[in-house]
Parts: structure tokens; sequence; C-alpha cells
């Protein structure tokens, strides 16, 4: 078990009332100050990751400003599991949240948060929009705690369906149940001609400026969390218009030739909207609709970290700031005929991670494998704050040298029938165990990601990498610390 700080420790750092005191700082006279941005379900499906059809020009611009990690990768491909492990620094096996329904503050009461850390360093704390997957965890380490929350629908068709959908569910009595719930959720996608605003996350960055003008003498650390490119696919008409509709591809419906039956969900999340079927595949048109919808959103966004990244600069705070864009997990956007996440497909577990300000070199790339348990000390230690005991690994020395060897192996797992999955990528392969509640082995899986995110084969059982197969066993039995690098 890893050692865990309570709510109130200070961790041995020194908060003097005339100025501030860290240990081991380089920044004693001035901290930096962090903008730390989230994004919520977002792909790799970018155009700095190498994805030219989407149109992203403000994090592709981040990206060659900063140091882009080509190999990142998520805890757990959930939103409250994989930010609870996140702001912890703890995997999923540590913090032993595994689903949504587990806040925080009721589960891990007395553990060290990044927020917290920083809190109780000197830095004036401000949550805007999605941080935690539960809005108020960690309330008494936030300066300012605002979710940004707006209308749910803008255009007023939408709300009028789904006004009518209301009455008729009433009307057959539907007062509950997952057909009441499907007929008030309204439609997966919206197209409205209105402006960013209408929607949270152009209210999100609207407070995120004000919060930049209005900085103040103390180090700032302020979380944006955008919740779009999430269900629903709602997007000013402008992002939509972005994207040709009838050059969309749909993905390629076939599963991975002997994949386990438990690699896979029913991607019940997309299934609670309006017009979308109970069972079986979407119909072509309704996947290029969503296809479409997501790369709307996510422009959206694009736009919107635009706006807050331009009053950085316009403050003239951007030297004095480390920057890190994040995205929670992956999504699957009808691969293998399946949506949504929650699955250790390396789709669903890969995610974007950009680091860029101070202290961070620009234009660069690195192919090291990086987790999201990093994030709590790589910022501890990028700020001169004492490195939080935890089971990640700061990534400052790859700042330093982006090409330097570093894990031998990224570890994910999601939980299934009971059991427990955990998989690793490791080099090119991505290797998962599944086992049932009595830990017993089930099914493994061997994918090689050496051409693509898509897996194709498992090739576990084949004889010809029955060596493979039983080297990354090895890797994945001795665990997260047997990764780290030697130097």
């Amino acid at each position: 078990m890893i050692p865990r700080f309570g709510k109130l420790a200070r961790t041995g750092l020194l908060v003097a009332l005339s100025g501030f005191t860290f240990q081991g700082s380089s920044f004693a006279a001035k901290p930096p100050n962090v903008l730390f941005v989230a994004v919520d379900d977002l792909r790799t499906d970018l155009g700095c990751y190498v994805a030219d059809y989407m149109k992203t020009p403000n994090i592709d611009k981040l990206a060659n400003g900063g140091l882009l990690f080509e190999q990142a990768y998520c805890q757990q491909a959930v939103c409250g599991p994989s930010r609870i492990s996140l702001l912890t620094g703890l995997r999923p096996d540590t913090t032993k949240v595994y689903t949504l329904d587990q806040p925080l503050d009721k589960e891990l009461p007395d553990t060290l948060t990044l927020p917290q850390h920083f809190k109780q360093n000197g830095y004036k704390t401000i949550s805007l929009g999605k941080i935690y997957h539960h809005g108020t965890d960690d309330k008494e380490f936030w300066d300012v705690l605002d979710s940004c929350s707006a209308p749910k629908y803008a255009n007023p068709k939408n709300v009028a369906l789904v006004e009518k959908l209301t009455k008729e569910a009433h009307a057959k009595g539907l007062t509950k149940g997952k057909e009441f719930r499907k007929a008030t959720q309204g439609p997966p996608v919206e197209c409205a001609d209105v402006p960013d605003n209408t929607y949270g996350d152009g209210i999100t960055a609207d407070r995120a400026i004000e919060a930049i003008r209005n900085k103040g003498d103390e180090p700032l650390f302020l979380a944006v969390g955008f919740r779009k490119p999430h269900l629903t696919f709602a997007a000013p008409k402008t992002y939509w218009d972005l994207y040709d509709h009838d050059t969309i591809t749909i993905p390629s419906h076939d599963r991975p030739e002997g994949a386990a039956d438990l690699a896979f969900t029913t991607w019940g999340e997309l299934r609670g909207y309006h017009g979308m079927p109970e069972n079986g595949g979407v119909t072509d048109e309704q996947a290029k609709t969503l296809i479409h919808g997501y790369r709307a959103c996510v422009s959206y966004i694009d736009a919107q970290l635009g706006r807050v990244l331009a009053e950085l600069d316009k403050q003239g705070l951007r030297e004095d700031t480390i920057i890190v864009l994040w995205g929670d997990h992956g999504w699957k956007l009808g691969d293998y005929g399946d949506w949504c996440k929650h699955t250790n497909f390396e789709l669903d577990t890969h995610v974007p991670l950009i680091y860029s300000g101070l202290g961070v070199p620009a234009g660069k790339r690195s192919a090291a494998l990086v987790e999201f348990v990093d994030i709590f000390p790589t910022l501890a230690e990028a700020c001169g704050l004492e490195v939080p005991e935890c089971d990640g690994l700061s990534s400052v020395p790859l700042f330093k040298d982006p090409s330097k060897p570093w894990k031998k192996a990224a570890f994910s797992q999601y939980p299934r029938g009971g059991g427990m999955g955990h998989t690793i990528r490791s080099g090119k392969w991505r290797y998962t165990e599944w086992k049932n509640s009595k830990g017993k082995v089930t099914a493994r899986e061997l994918y090689d990601h050496s051409e693509s995110d898509i897996a194709t084969v498992n090739l576990a059982d084949h004889p010809e990498y029955k060596n493979v197969a039983k080297k990354m066993a090895a890797i994945l039995k001795a665990g997260p610390e047997s990764a780290l690098p030697k130097n």
C-alpha cells in the first residue's frame, strides 16, 4: 500500500507568512502558475497526433510550442476513476475506486490530492467546469469551485422534442424507469446556430478568461474542465460546418479476431439517448452523424482553449505558467461496431497529454510511456513543490531529454463480470488478462499496435507469439514498480 497523507498534512513544506519557501525549488521568489486543462472523452484524434482531418489549430499550436507525449495512458477508461487516479497520483487498485458511484471525499477522505497540495503551498486554486466527476469533491481545497453549467439543449426544436416526448411518456404512464429517462434525455447530437457561450464550455472559457484577468499576486492554479466532446454531441453550428458530412468514413465493424467477449461493452451510455437502438448497431447515417458531432465538439473545445490561451498571452503570463492538457480517456466512434469507452482497448486507454510553458521544451515529442498517475508528481516537481509519495513518477526528466529511456510498460485496468481486466502497453504490444472474482485468468489478449491503435488479431494463443505473451505476462505480474526506469 502506498503511504497516504491526511487532508490537513503539509507534507514537510513551509508556507511562510512573509513569502513562499519551497524545498528544493528554483522558483522560491516567484512560483509558476499552472493552467490545468481537462477534456472529457478526448481521443488522440487531433491534428498534432497526426489526424489531419481534424480541425484543432489551438491544441496543435500548444503542442508545437511544448512537449507532446505520443504514448500516454489513463489508468481506467471511465471518468470518475480516471480523474481520481490522476488527481491523487494513485492507481485504481490503490484507491479501490472503480465506478462512477465512488466520490473522492467519501472513498478517500484522508488522501492527499493535487489541488490540496497546491492550495496548502500558497496557490490560489480555481476549478471551472468539470475536473472531478463529482463536482463537490475537494471543495475545501478550491478557492473557487464553479461548474459553469448551462441549459442542456440550445436548439428550440430539440427542447420541443424533449417536452413532447416527456408528455407522451407521462401519458403512457412511463413515469420512471429507462423508458422515461430515454424520453427525457433527448437526441445524442445537436447542431444549433448559437454563440459559443450558449453551452457550458463557452461559459467555462469566459470564466477562465475572467480568472486570468483578475489573477492577483498569488500564484494561480487554474483548472479548466471542458465537458465536450462528451455526449451529448452538442456544439454550435459553426463547428459542424468545419466538416463535410459526406466525406466521413465509418470505421470497420469487425471485432478483433479471437478477442475475449469480456473486452467489449454494450455502450449503454449512448443507447440512453432518444433515437438510439436498444439493441444492435446504429445505421450508417446515424454513425456518420455521431462522428460528425464528435468532431464538431472537439473543434468547439479547441476554440475555447484558444480563447483562454490568448488571454494568458494578453496578460503577459505565458512565460510564468506551466500548462498541461489531458483527455481523461479515449472513446470509440463505431470502431469494432462499438461506441463509448469502458474497455481496456488501446482506443480507450491511449490519451492525449501535452505540456507547455515554463521549463518545458518547445516543439518536442516523446515516445516515452507515461501515465496519468505521473501528472501530480510532475507538476509538483516542475513547480518546486515537494513531490508526493504516490504511484506516479515525475516526467520532469523527460522535459530535459524527451528521448530518455523510460518506463517498460504503462498499466491500465477495467472491471467486468465481477472480475477485473488488467492490461499493459509495452513496446508495440498491448497485453490483457481477464480474471474472475476468484482471481483465475479466464481470458488473455495480445495485440500488435505497431501500425495503429486498432486491434485486429488476438495473438495470445498463437504458437509463434508464445514467447511474447509470456514476456508480457511476466511484466504484468511483476507490476508497475518493476517497470520503472533503472536510472
